[in-house]
């Protein structure tokens, strides 16, 4: 790994980079985990000199932190920060970086910005000879709304960078609970044996937010959220736990693996989109106490086929999971922001408790708002009774907070991405293949839908969905586990 002499971040003064990725920077640092000599560039429209940027990085900083920063870490800090004004579609701006950064042999970019200006920025680059090996490039989600578009950005990018140089980030393969999958599943012999048709019945996914679309309606109406989630979260989250085991923890292994789930996922026919997807679109209810404003009226639209949930039944087609259903739910305006994994292994095959109903083991892996890992056992009552044994369902939990008080924790997510991305290691960030791959099952329901005139169900605000969400487990047996 090689440790990049400047980091420029275009989109500098935009809110991703106001709330995480300098409070990110700002951390890594103060941990000791930057380089002594990397720079750190902003580069956005606004016009402010350098030492204006650095109030407005300050600020964001004391905002995450909670509390003024130390004096000493924050002229170690700010003196890594300087800035480079300019419009993305103007030469000049790049002319401008050019002198700034021409010194530096190696360099990241990380592109903070609407994906509209992803090519634009990096024709410019290129314009200016800065976009050369070892420098590499890192891009936010969304790459693109469909396929065509992801390809063309690919593309595009691919042009001036190859792939080993190019990051893709989706900030949730940045959390501690997700990266802890990959430690559950093959650092444990415990599980690695259970993991398949014969013990798992069905696994559930679920991404659960409070809060409506607020300041994000344009940009949230023209994705919706099988594109904005379940296209990237969501399919993610599916791949860690679905993948095989990969050969070593080589970043083209692991990602190899993932890619395999994605071409395993059995396409949905329009046939299959009434029973096996759900559409909805919250309108006005109650949450925390509060009565809220529809989607509609969030947008001051008149209307919108945009769906603010999605529910999914799908499988995986090769031997580890035939048959087995996962279950893929996310939307805004849910009762509990909440992110979690169930995988719900099968029932004992033969009883010897007589009427005593058993309940099948359950593991629940938790990412928000709390990290950690449960599992449901049945457990004998300490108490006499005439009739034997009495059971009952006891949880077996690990608190990752709890488990690692003493540790140095990571406070937010791209943390760990930026210090990944900085030391070139590419194993928490989506190939190219991989991108397409989950474009191209998303894009077919996404046409299905239009095909099939499947419109978004409405739901109040505060409820967990449209009915047709507890219906799509219900028909197989199953039930959402809140």
């Amino acid at each position: 790994m090689t440790n990049p002499g400047v980091l420029v971040i275009f989109g500098a003064t935009g809110d991703l980079a106001r709330r995480m990725l300098f409070p990110s920077l700002y951390f890594l640092d103060a941990d000791q985990l930057l380089t002594s000599g990397l720079r750190i560039v902003g580069a956005a429209r606004s016009d402010l000199t350098d030492e204006a940027f650095r109030a407005e990085v300050k600020t964001s900083v004391e905002e995450r932190l909670g509390s003024p920063v130390p004096d000493a870490t924050w002229a170690r800090f700010s003196a890594r920060l300087s800035y480079c004004p300019g419009d993305a579609s103007d030469p000049g701006t790049y002319k401008r970086l050019s002198a700034m950064i021409r010194g530096d042999q190696e360099r990241v970019y990380y592109l903070s910005t609407s994906p509209s200006l992803y090519i634009p920025i990096v024709n410019g680059l290129a314009s200016e000879s800065l976009t050369g090996a070892p420098s590499r490039i890192i891009v936010e989600k969304p790459i693109g709304r469909s396929l065509e578009t992801c390809e063309a950005i690919n593309g595009a990018i691919g042009k001036h960078f190859d792939e080993p140089r190019i990051f893709r980030i989706d900030h949730y393969l940045g959390k501690e609970a997700v990266q802890n999958l990959i430690a559950l599943r093959f650092a444990n012999t415990l599980f690695e044996p259970l993991w398949n048709r014969h013990t798992i019945e069905h696994v559930q996914i679920t991404v659960a937010e409070t809060l409506g679309v607020g300041d994000r309606y344009s940009y949230y109406d023209d994705f919706g959220a099988i594109r904005d989630m379940v296209q990237n979260h969501l399919l993610q989250l599916l791949c860690l736990i679905a993948m095989e085991p990969p050969s070593s923890m080589n970043p083209e292994s692991v990602r190899n693996e993932k890619v395999k789930v994605l071409r395993s996922l059995r396409p949905l026919r329009d046939v299959d989109l009434p029973v096996r997807t759900v559409r909805g679109q919250y309108v006005r209810g109650m949450s925390d106490g509060q009565a809220v404003a529809s989607y509609l009226e969030d947008g001051s639209a008149a209307e919108s086929d945009t769906e603010t949930f999605v529910a999914l039944c799908a499988h995986i087609d090769n031997w580890r999971w035939k048959d087995v259903p996962f279950y893929l739910r996310t939307g805004k305006r849910l009762p509990h922001r909440s992110s979690q994994i169930v995988i719900q292994f099968r029932t004992v095959p033969h009883s010897i408790f007589g009427d005593t109903h058993l309940m099948a083991n359950r593991l629940t892996i938790r990412l928000q708002p709390e990290e950690e890992i449960s599992l449901s056992l049945m457990n004998k009552t300490p108490t006499l009774s005439q009739g034997g044994y009495e059971l009952r369902p006891l949880e077996l939990n690990l608190s990752l907070s709890d488990a690692f008080r003493s540790e140095i924790r990571r406070r937010i997510a791209y943390e760990r991405l930026l210090l990944e991305a900085i030391n070139n290691n590419s194993t928490l960030f989506v190939r190219r293949d991989e991108a397409e791959a989950a474009w191209t099952w998303v894009d077919r329901i996404i046409e299905g839908w239009t095909r099939s005139g499947i419109r978004p169900a409405p739901y109040p605000a505060g409820s967990w969905g449209p009915a047709g969400a507890f219906a799509l487990t219900e028909r197989n047996g199953h039930t959402w586990s809140e």
